[in-house]
Protein backbone atom coordinates (compact mmCIF):
# COMPACT_ATOMS: atom_id res chain seq x y z
CA UNK A 1 0.00 0.00 0.00
CA UNK A 2 2.92 2.32 0.89
CA UNK A 3 4.52 1.77 -1.90
CA UNK A 4 1.90 2.59 -4.54
CA UNK A 5 0.76 5.85 -2.38
CA UNK A 6 4.57 6.68 -3.09
CA UNK A 7 3.94 5.70 -6.90
CA UNK A 8 0.21 8.01 -6.92
CA UNK A 9 2.36 10.87 -5.66
CA UNK A 10 5.82 10.03 -7.99
CA UNK A 11 3.47 10.96 -10.87
CA UNK A 12 2.97 14.35 -10.16
CA UNK A 13 6.73 14.62 -11.42
CA UNK A 14 6.66 16.55 -14.95
CA UNK A 15 3.15 17.11 -14.68
CA UNK A 16 3.37 20.79 -15.75
CA UNK A 17 6.04 19.66 -18.27
CA UNK A 18 3.36 17.07 -19.89
CA UNK A 19 0.77 19.75 -19.69
CA UNK A 20 2.90 22.55 -21.72
CA UNK A 21 3.94 20.03 -23.94
CA UNK A 22 0.63 18.68 -24.83
CA UNK A 23 -0.73 21.71 -25.00
CA UNK A 24 -3.16 20.78 -22.74
CA UNK A 25 -3.52 24.84 -20.72
CA UNK A 26 -6.54 25.64 -22.71
CA UNK A 27 -8.99 22.49 -21.61
CA UNK A 28 -8.22 23.80 -17.77
CA UNK A 29 -9.82 27.40 -18.09
CA UNK A 30 -13.89 26.61 -17.45
CA UNK A 31 -12.55 23.97 -14.80
CA UNK A 32 -10.25 26.50 -13.47
CA UNK A 33 -12.85 29.22 -13.33
CA UNK A 34 -15.70 26.19 -11.60
CA UNK A 35 -13.05 25.91 -8.81
CA UNK A 36 -12.23 29.06 -7.75
CA UNK A 37 -16.20 30.44 -7.72
CA UNK A 38 -16.95 27.17 -5.37
CA UNK A 39 -14.39 28.07 -3.03
CA UNK A 40 -15.60 31.32 -2.45
CA UNK A 41 -19.10 30.20 -2.20
CA UNK A 42 -18.20 27.40 0.26
CA UNK A 43 -15.29 30.04 1.83
CA UNK A 44 -18.23 32.15 2.71
CA UNK A 45 -20.42 29.89 4.10
CA UNK A 46 -17.76 28.61 6.19
CA UNK A 47 -17.21 32.14 7.39
CA UNK A 48 -20.53 32.33 8.41
CA UNK A 49 -22.10 29.06 9.73
CA UNK A 50 -18.86 28.07 12.33
CA UNK A 51 -19.79 30.66 14.70
CA UNK A 52 -23.69 29.91 14.64
CA UNK A 53 -22.29 25.73 15.23
CA UNK A 54 -20.46 27.16 17.80
CA UNK A 55 -23.07 28.20 19.80
CA UNK A 56 -25.40 25.66 19.45
CA UNK A 57 -22.84 23.20 20.49
CA UNK A 58 -21.74 25.14 23.27
CA UNK A 59 -25.52 24.56 24.68
CA UNK A 60 -24.33 21.35 25.92
CA UNK A 61 -22.52 23.20 28.60
CA UNK A 62 -25.46 23.94 30.93
CA UNK A 63 -23.28 25.65 33.88
CA UNK A 64 -22.23 29.20 33.68
CA UNK A 65 -18.56 29.02 35.43
CA UNK A 66 -16.65 28.14 31.71
CA UNK A 67 -19.26 29.43 29.62
CA UNK A 68 -16.90 31.57 27.88
CA UNK A 69 -14.61 29.10 27.17
CA UNK A 70 -16.65 26.50 26.19
CA UNK A 71 -18.35 28.97 23.29
CA UNK A 72 -14.73 29.23 22.06
CA UNK A 73 -13.67 26.12 21.58
CA UNK A 74 -17.16 25.00 20.04
CA UNK A 75 -16.68 27.79 17.57
CA UNK A 76 -13.46 26.62 16.93
CA UNK A 77 -14.66 23.02 16.35
CA UNK A 78 -17.74 24.14 14.68
CA UNK A 79 -14.96 25.76 12.48
CA UNK A 80 -13.56 23.09 11.43
CA UNK A 81 -16.64 20.90 10.71
CA UNK A 82 -17.66 23.40 7.84
CA UNK A 83 -14.82 23.63 6.82
CA UNK A 84 -14.13 19.86 6.44
CA UNK A 85 -17.64 19.60 5.31
CA UNK A 86 -17.12 22.45 2.89
CA UNK A 87 -14.09 20.57 1.80
CA UNK A 88 -15.78 17.63 0.68
CA UNK A 89 -18.41 19.22 -1.17
CA UNK A 90 -15.59 21.42 -2.79
CA UNK A 91 -13.70 18.77 -4.34
CA UNK A 92 -16.91 16.58 -5.31
CA UNK A 93 -18.51 19.51 -7.26
CA UNK A 94 -15.35 20.55 -9.31
CA UNK A 95 -14.96 16.51 -10.24
CA UNK A 96 -18.12 16.32 -10.99
CA UNK A 97 -18.67 19.04 -13.13
CA UNK A 98 -15.35 19.39 -14.56
CA UNK A 99 -15.54 15.64 -16.10
CA UNK A 100 -16.41 17.22 -19.71
CA UNK A 101 -13.38 18.88 -19.80
CA UNK A 102 -10.98 16.59 -17.77
CA UNK A 103 -12.21 13.75 -20.14
CA UNK A 104 -9.85 15.33 -23.38
CA UNK A 105 -7.43 16.10 -21.26
CA UNK A 106 -7.06 11.98 -20.02
CA UNK A 107 -7.77 11.35 -23.72
CA UNK A 108 -4.48 13.21 -25.20
CA UNK A 109 -2.51 11.67 -22.29
CA UNK A 110 -3.43 8.44 -22.82
CA UNK A 111 -2.79 8.94 -26.62
CA UNK A 112 0.64 10.44 -26.27
CA UNK A 113 1.76 7.32 -23.67
CA UNK A 114 0.40 4.20 -25.87
CA UNK A 115 0.40 6.17 -29.28
CA UNK A 116 -3.46 5.68 -29.87
CA UNK A 117 -6.46 4.93 -28.16
CA UNK A 118 -7.33 1.13 -28.33
CA UNK A 119 -10.33 0.94 -30.78
CA UNK A 120 -12.85 -1.19 -28.11
CA UNK A 121 -12.81 2.39 -25.73
CA UNK A 122 -16.11 3.64 -24.91
CA UNK A 123 -17.08 6.99 -26.79
CA UNK A 124 -19.16 9.04 -24.78
CA UNK A 125 -20.84 12.58 -25.44
CA UNK A 126 -20.45 15.75 -23.33
CA UNK A 127 -23.66 15.03 -21.70
CA UNK A 128 -22.83 11.72 -21.03
CA UNK A 129 -19.65 12.24 -19.56
CA UNK A 130 -20.89 14.86 -17.19
CA UNK A 131 -24.01 12.55 -15.85
CA UNK A 132 -20.99 9.96 -15.42
CA UNK A 133 -19.07 12.75 -13.37
CA UNK A 134 -21.93 13.52 -11.53
CA UNK A 135 -22.82 9.92 -10.75
CA UNK A 136 -19.76 8.76 -9.44
CA UNK A 137 -19.02 12.11 -7.24
CA UNK A 138 -23.35 11.69 -5.73
CA UNK A 139 -22.00 8.33 -4.74
CA UNK A 140 -18.55 9.04 -3.24
CA UNK A 141 -19.54 12.19 -1.61
CA UNK A 142 -22.58 9.87 0.53
CA UNK A 143 -19.82 7.14 1.16
CA UNK A 144 -17.23 9.99 2.58
CA UNK A 145 -19.94 12.08 4.74
CA UNK A 146 -21.08 8.95 6.42
CA UNK A 147 -17.25 7.70 7.34
CA UNK A 148 -15.98 11.10 7.77
CA UNK A 149 -18.44 12.79 10.15
CA UNK A 150 -18.04 10.35 12.86
CA UNK A 151 -14.35 10.08 12.37
CA UNK A 152 -14.69 14.53 13.37
CA UNK A 153 -16.50 13.07 16.19
CA UNK A 154 -13.35 11.77 17.70
CA UNK A 155 -11.89 14.91 17.92
CA UNK A 156 -13.73 16.06 20.89
CA UNK A 157 -11.57 13.40 22.39
CA UNK A 158 -7.75 14.43 23.04
CA UNK A 159 -4.81 12.72 21.61
CA UNK A 160 -7.29 10.32 19.60
CA UNK A 161 -8.17 13.06 17.83
CA UNK A 162 -4.19 14.08 16.45
CA UNK A 163 -5.04 10.45 14.80
CA UNK A 164 -8.46 10.97 13.27
CA UNK A 165 -7.64 14.34 11.84
CA UNK A 166 -4.72 11.77 9.64
CA UNK A 167 -7.51 9.04 9.01
CA UNK A 168 -9.75 11.96 7.35
CA UNK A 169 -7.38 13.59 5.52
CA UNK A 170 -6.42 9.93 3.96
CA UNK A 171 -10.35 9.57 3.57
CA UNK A 172 -10.28 12.44 1.57
CA UNK A 173 -6.92 11.93 -0.39
CA UNK A 174 -8.81 8.95 -1.39
CA UNK A 175 -12.16 10.49 -2.92
CA UNK A 176 -10.13 12.70 -4.61
CA UNK A 177 -7.91 10.75 -6.63
CA UNK A 178 -10.88 8.26 -7.15
CA UNK A 179 -12.63 10.93 -8.71
CA UNK A 180 -9.39 12.31 -11.08
CA UNK A 181 -8.58 8.56 -12.10
CA UNK A 182 -12.22 8.12 -13.32
CA UNK A 183 -11.92 10.56 -16.07
CA UNK A 184 -9.67 7.65 -17.51
CA UNK A 185 -11.80 4.78 -16.78
CA UNK A 186 -14.68 6.24 -17.86
CA UNK A 187 -13.58 5.38 -21.45
CA UNK A 188 -12.72 1.88 -20.79
CA UNK A 189 -15.15 0.50 -17.70
CA UNK A 190 -18.33 0.62 -16.41
CA UNK A 191 -19.31 2.36 -13.61
CA UNK A 192 -19.41 -0.59 -11.22
CA UNK A 193 -16.04 -1.55 -12.94
CA UNK A 194 -14.12 1.30 -12.42
CA UNK A 195 -15.40 1.57 -8.83
CA UNK A 196 -13.84 -2.11 -8.47
CA UNK A 197 -10.56 -0.73 -10.45
CA UNK A 198 -10.16 2.36 -8.02
CA UNK A 199 -10.59 -0.33 -5.28
CA UNK A 200 -8.04 -2.95 -6.06
CA UNK A 201 -6.00 0.18 -6.19
CA UNK A 202 -6.49 2.37 -3.37
CA UNK A 203 -2.88 3.28 -2.49
CA UNK A 204 -2.49 5.12 -6.46
CA UNK A 205 -5.87 6.68 -5.49
CA UNK A 206 -4.69 7.94 -2.01
CA UNK A 207 -1.55 8.90 -3.00
CA UNK A 208 -2.97 10.91 -5.87
CA UNK A 209 -5.15 12.28 -3.78
CA UNK A 210 -2.56 13.94 -0.98
CA UNK A 211 -1.22 16.33 -3.25
CA UNK A 212 -4.58 16.64 -4.43
CA UNK A 213 -5.21 17.89 -0.92
CA UNK A 214 -1.64 19.57 -0.34
CA UNK A 215 -2.56 21.85 -2.89
CA UNK A 216 -5.35 22.91 -1.34
CA UNK A 217 -3.69 24.72 1.36
CA UNK A 218 -1.84 26.62 -0.73
CA UNK A 219 -3.62 30.23 -0.81
CA UNK A 220 -5.73 31.30 -3.63
CA UNK A 221 -2.83 29.13 -6.10
CA UNK A 222 -3.91 26.22 -5.18
CA UNK A 223 -7.63 26.02 -6.06
CA UNK A 224 -6.75 27.29 -9.66
CA UNK A 225 -3.28 24.88 -9.72
CA UNK A 226 -4.87 21.82 -8.28
CA UNK A 227 -7.14 20.05 -11.62
CA UNK A 228 -4.32 20.59 -14.02
CA UNK A 229 -1.61 18.92 -11.59
CA UNK A 230 -3.89 16.15 -9.99
CA UNK A 231 -5.69 15.14 -13.24
CA UNK A 232 -2.48 15.10 -15.36
CA UNK A 233 -0.87 13.06 -12.85
CA UNK A 234 -3.62 10.62 -12.55
CA UNK A 235 -4.11 9.98 -15.91
CA UNK A 236 -0.44 9.13 -16.33
CA UNK A 237 -0.57 6.78 -13.55
CA UNK A 238 -4.62 5.30 -14.59
CA UNK A 239 -2.93 4.30 -17.95
CA UNK A 240 -0.27 2.95 -16.88
CA UNK A 241 -2.48 0.94 -14.57
CA UNK A 242 -4.93 -0.57 -17.20
CA UNK A 243 -1.83 -1.10 -19.49
CA UNK A 244 -0.83 -3.35 -17.16
CA UNK A 245 -3.43 -5.19 -15.69
CA UNK A 246 -4.43 -5.80 -19.15
CA UNK A 247 -7.33 -3.36 -18.90
CA UNK A 248 -6.50 -1.53 -22.09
Amino acid sequence: MIKDILSGINAYVGAFGLISKLKLWKYFAIPMVISVLTAIIIGFAAYGFSDNIGVFLAKIWIWDWGKDTVTTITSIIGGIFVLVIGLILYKHIILALSAPFMSPVSEKIEIHINGNLNHNHRKTSFQEQLIRGVRINIRNLAKELLISIPILFLKFIPVVNIFSTILLFLVQAYYAGFGNMDYTLERHLKYKESIGFVGRNKGFSIGNGIVFMLCLLIPILGIIIVLPLSVTAASVKTVELLNQQKEI
